[in-house]
């Protein structure tokens, strides 16, 4: 396991613990899963930007049954 090294001013240390301890993790913990979770939501956002890119330049939809009918379902 690697270790990594933050610097936090005393108000964000208090701040980060309180986070922690309203959650019931640790301090480790807690910075790890919103570390995480926040990578996760801007991929999330990246694919969206890359999908409504994608629908402007073919604004084509098809109904449920239309696609049934392309894929011979």
């Amino acid at each position: 396991m690697n270790t990594v090294k933050i610097e936090l001013t005393q108000e964000e240390k208090e701040l980060a613990d309180a986070y922690a301890k309203n959650l019931g993790v640790s301090l480790s913990e807690a910075m790890k899963s919103t570390f995480f979770e926040r990578i996760e939501d801007e991929y999330d956002i990246a694919l969206a930007d890359e999908a409504i890119n994608e629908y402007e330049k073919d604004p084509t939809t098809y109904s449920l049954e239309e696609t049934r009918k392309i894929l011979r379902l």
